[in-house]
């Protein structure tokens, strides 16, 4: 059969700039239920990768449970034994994971067991590798947004199979959020700022300003990519956590294509597992006034290629302070070489001093994704161990077109902070100049931040530029994998997941990967059937 990869670091990256605005202290479809579907944390099926047999046989491998490699293997399990490889946990058992409070502890989380591996590129920007069953679906801002119809048509993708995909993935871990105050004060002041028309509610994507999904319900429990394998078989399916693979085992035949007919992998004490295909063609590794608290759910979908969104809660800057201080020390201890010159000195916020020392500052964030984008960069492995960060270099803003989004993005925010329904979030007299100096103050990476930046849209973009994940690009259609995702030059090997992408879909990709793992599922068990 096949063995099917989910990769973690593609070559691109979407980058983001964002703004920090202290708050005042004051389509029809048919669903074919099975009736053998099991609820989540799945006790008959995910197990310990210490319990697995020394070697088995599989007629579909999936290396990674991420947000392509969950919907996948439901789909494929409902024909086929399929062997599903997590180095992660569940995602259950974590209650930062599975509530929307939870979020900010997730991502300072530097054991060697948290969910969200760190890691630092050379650009000096933090970023996190997931290491969790459902993948980047359990440790994001939880926003679900379509791709565009334009995006669909240009990948080659079946439109009517990718409706019915989206539909399915949207049935499990879709919602539609409810709007408070700072969302709606966004919303609000995104439309007073020109960012028209209003669309509502909606998955779609579509250019003006919209309430988008959310995988968190409204109690704010997340729903992952995991919670898609409550579709799966039990009686086909089998879920290694904590298992790292470190080798596809490929054969190689005179006048034939290498073929990939295995993995091998470790559990958590070290022992040594060996997983095979069944006879058959190939092996998938999916690589995914006091504020409310909340996260990315109102966006303003621009004509000059930026996107901003929106999130608020509580904020406690000193902690943020040590946590980055801690993260400098990790980045220094393990030698990491980086293109710019790095800041290990976290400045003092000015305008308003009370931030560092309240504990719980209300405040909101409004953050501006640069579509596309226009520059590229590029990763390199540092050893042969899989659970050792790669070398990253995104080249954050080395295309100017892409510096030029992200003024012209900041000057639309800048109309959203002084809008008349954004003022009760402002305090007295506070300036949007007074909120790029205190911007410039967080430590939101460990690049060296210039005095011009406060007084220059250009430096700003460049000196507070951070990512939220959505990285792209490292497996590219017609460069790495073909069309039906197969490795070039390969069989029995496919590459099925966002590092295949040339753009990020939409505003957040999330949707579309799992809408991709469960229509690449659906394609090749067509291509099963048909033989």
């Amino acid at each position: 059969m096949m063995m099917m990869m989910m990769m973690g670091f593609p070559r691109w990256s979407c980058s983001w700039s964002s703004l920090l605005a202290a708050a005042s202290l004051g389509i029809f479809s048919f669903f074919i239920v099975s009736s053998f579907a099991e609820k989540a944390p799945y006790k008959s099926f995910a197990k310990d990768a210490r319990t697995a047999p020394s070697s088995g046989f599989y007629d579909y491998i999936i290396v990674g449970g991420g947000t392509a490699g969950c919907p996948l293997a439901a789909t494929l399990s409902v024909s086929a034994k399929v062997l599903l490889l997590e180095r992660g946990g569940l995602p259950y058992d974590n209650p930062n994971v599975t509530h929307i409070d939870g979020f900010p502890a997730t991502l300072s989380d530097t054991s060697s067991t948290s969910a969200a591996q760190l890691f630092v590129s050379t650009d000096g920007v933090f970023n996190h590798r997931a290491r969790v069953l459902g993948g980047g679906s359990a440790i994001n801002a939880g926003f679900y947004t379509r791709a565009s119809s334009e995006y669909v048509k240009e990948m080659g993708w079946e439109p009517r199979l990718v409706e019915e995909s989206y539909a399915w993935v949207e049935r499990k871990v879709a919602f539609r959020p409810v709007v408070k105050a700072w969302q709606a004060a966004v919303r609000d002041g995104l439309l007073e700022a020109g960012v028209s028309p209003y669309r509502g509610t909606t998955y779609a994507h579509l250019h003006g300003t919209k309430i988008g999904g959310s995988i968190f319900d409204e109690n704010g429990y997340r729903h992952t990519a995991a919670d898609l394998l409550e579709y799966a078989d039990p009686a086909n399916i089998t879920v290694y956590l904590h298992a790292v693979v470190h080798q596809i085992l490929i054969k190689t035949s005179p006048g034939q294509k290498p073929k990939a007919y295995g993995v091998f992998f470790r559990d958590s004490k070290g022992g040594r597992h060996v997983a095979y295909l069944n006879n058959g063609p190939r092996v998938l590794v999916p690589s995914p006034r006091p504020v409310e608290l909340s996260l990315i759910e109102v966006v303003g979908i621009t004509d000059v290629g930026s996107y901003v969104e929106a999130a608020s809660g509580s904020l406690d800057l000193a902690w943020l302070r040590r946590t980055v201080q801690d993260f400098a020390k990790a980045v220094n201890q393990t030698l990491q070489t980086f293109t710019i010159p790095i800041n290990l000195t976290i400045p003092e916020a000015t305008g308003i001093p009370e931030l560092y020392q309240n504990p719980g500052v209300q405040a909101g964030v409004i953050l501006e994704k640069i579509m596309g984008p226009f520059s590229t960069g590029f990763l390199e492995l540092q050893s042969r161990d899989p659970n050792d960060n790669p070398r990253v270099t995104f080249n954050y803003f080395q295309d100017p077109r892409d510096l030029q989004r992200c003024v012209q993005g900041m000057e639309i925010i800048k109309r959203v902070v002084e809008s008349r329904p954004f003022s009760p979030f402002r305090y007295p007299f506070t300036s949007f100049q007074s909120l790029m100096n205190m911007m410039l103050a967080v430590p939101n990476n460990l690049r060296i931040k210039h005095f011009t930046a406060a007084y220059s849209m250009e430096q700003f973009c460049l000196d507070t530029v951070m990512t939220i994940w959505h990285y792209h690009g490292g497996c590219q259609v017609d460069r790495v994998v073909d069309h039906d995702y197969r490795v070039l030059g390969m069989d029995a090997l496919r590459v099925i997941d966002g590092s295949t992408f040339y753009s990020s879909p939409g505003t957040n990709p999330q949707a579309t990967v799992m809408m991709l793992g469960r229509y690449m599922g659906q394609n090749i068990l067509q291509e099963r059937n048909a033989r």
